[in-house]
């Protein structure tokens, strides 16, 4: 069996000699136990550990048809829309477990990305990019290794093409090739997990014109690799985690985000997806950008839960909880919560089948998910705050709590009914703290998959307002010139879907 526990996976991060990883500007050597960086590799952990666990074990496992065996459903390939809605599922359960994001998705996503690229490349005779990427999911299946998707470049002046940046480096590009690989500059940012990862699975960030064609490149690399460094980036109360306390920070499970920077890094050409293949980026940035989508409707979701809860409990705490008032902003986190969950399950369920055995989420319904949860976690974090009160942003820290000067002084005036202690509020009230207002819930549900105006572009574009107009025009009793075909939604055909079905002719 080919499927990790979690404590093999942190055993097998905890010795790095190549990479350089900074955290608040020192190095870091090992991330295991490192008070910044342990609580996002025990987020990494629980994917590990959804494989073995009773509750999870069914959405955690997927039967891969490359190696003929159960693999962690986090490397594998979709191949129905119930896999695509599991993985939502599984999202959802995960949630519940961390209270943070598991940082394992966009690598994920990359793979079944690159998966059905590479296919449309072999399909027009490029069948090299297939080959090589056929035997490193095998590699990335059989060793179950942590992935980190690398697509977001730092962009520099967001109005040029990549060609056009005074900057050279502003997008990550192709330095050199050789018979042997490639060698490649810049850098991506915003990496989700990256210091607690094995492999890096890098892809483009935009589509490109073939004046960017040394811009178009796709490879997989170790993390633990010459020439690599990765500088950690700040998060809302992270230095808490620093005080090793078991209240304040959450400090059990958080995730992180980084800058990695390629120095003239080499890559072997097996492990080389694209380089120089400017006119497919078009087509890989919208196939990534809809799975990714597509899944922050189970995560945001099972984040969603948590506020929820931790609401409720705090509303009984205070004796508020059978206030109609209370009830109503409890009723509407619900709505607004499952709101999104359905989305990603519609995503999943009205799945695109874009060639044999791949299976692309709904790109109207992924896009739309995605906007949905640009929108509503901020709507829950301002219930969740309301119900809670403003000692969410004023309580007293742990460790005054723990000073035996000021203990019970804290646990009488912070009590509310009399079967809950102080102690007991303050874990909610900093749970809803560290959850809704952090990174994971709050900025990454507006800026990670694209922000908001990209999904508004895409689901404009999806939408055909010709066809809409002349459906109205027709029950109007106006002359219209509308064709009827079975499809029920007016909804145009993407780049991608195109795409396939040039290649079933």
């Amino acid at each position: 069996m080919v499927i990790r526990t979690g404590d093999q996976y942190v055993s097998s991060i905890s010795k790095r000699s190549k990479v350089e990883i900074y955290v608040l500007g020192k190095e870091v050597k090992d991330v295991t136990k490192h008070p910044f960086l342990k609580p996002s590799v025990m987020s990494f952990k629980a994917t590990f550990d959804a494989a073995w666990d009773e509750d999870t074990k069914e959405l955690g496992r997927a039967w891969s048809p490359y190696l003929e065996e159960e693999i962690n459903r986090f490397n594998h390939i979709h191949r129905s829309p119930e896999d695509l809605a599991a993985k939502v599922k599984l999202l959802r359960k995960l949630s519940h477990k961390t209270g943070a994001c598991f940082q394992r998705c966009v690598g994920w996503d990359s793979l079944n990305t690159l998966n059905i690229v590479t296919k449309i490349m072999a399909n027009k005779g490029r069948t090299e990019p297939r080959d090589r990427f056929v035997e490193y999911l095998k590699y990335v299946q059989k060793n179950d290794l942590a992935l980190a998707g690398a697509m977001t470049d730092v962009k520099g002046i967001r109005t040029l093409k990549p060609s056009q940046q005074p900057n050279k480096n502003a997008y990550l590009r192709v330095t050199e090739v050789t018979k042997d690989g490639i060698y490649v500059s810049g850098a991506k940012a915003n990496i989700t997990g990256v210091a607690a990862t094995e492999e890096m699975v890098v892809l483009p960030t935009r589509a490109m014109g073939p004046e960017d064609k040394d811009y178009a490149v796709a490879f997989a690399i170790p993390t633990d690799t010459e020439g690599i460094k990765i500088v950690v980036g700040r998060q809302i109360n992270d230095a808490r985690r620093m005080e090793e306390g078991e209240i304040d920070g959450l400090p059990y499970f958080y995730n992180h985000e980084g800058l990695v920077i390629f120095d003239n890094v080499f890559v072997p050409m097996n492990r080389v997806f694209l380089a120089g293949e400017w006119e497919y980026t078009g087509t890989l940035v919208e196939i990534f950008a809809a799975y990714h989508r597509q899944g922050y409707g189970g995560c945001k979701a099972g984040l969603g839960d948590v506020i929820i809860g931790a609401s409720a409990d705090l509303a009984r705490q205070i004796g508020v909880e059978k206030a109609p008032h209370v009830q109503d902003k409890l009723t509407e986190m619900i709505f607004l919560t499952e709101t999104m969950y359905s989305a990603g399950i519609a995503a999943s369920l009205n799945a695109v089948k874009i060639c044999d055995n791949c299976w692309w989420v709904n790109p109207m319904h992924a896009n739309v998910t995605k906007h949905l949860v640009a929108r509503f976690p901020a709507q829950i974090s301002q219930l969740a705050i309301d119900i809670a009160g403003g000692m969410v942003g004023t309580a007293p820290s742990e460790w005054d709590l723990k000073n035996p000067k000021l203990k019970e002084y804290i646990m009488r005036y912070l009590q509310g009914v009399e079967d809950f202690t102080a102690e007991d509020r303050l874990r909610m009230v900093r749970l809803i703290e560290n959850v809704s207002m952090g990174v994971a819930f709050q900025i990454e549900s507006i800026h990670g998959a694209g922000s908001p105006a990209a999904q508004r572009i895409m689901f404009s574009r999806l939408y055909d307002l010709d066809l809409a107009r002349e459906i109205s025009k027709k029950l109007a009793g106006r002359k219209a010139d509308l064709k009827m075909t079975t499809k029920p939604e007016p909804w145009r055909e993407t780049q991608s879907e195109q795409e396939a079905k040039e290649h079933d002719k």
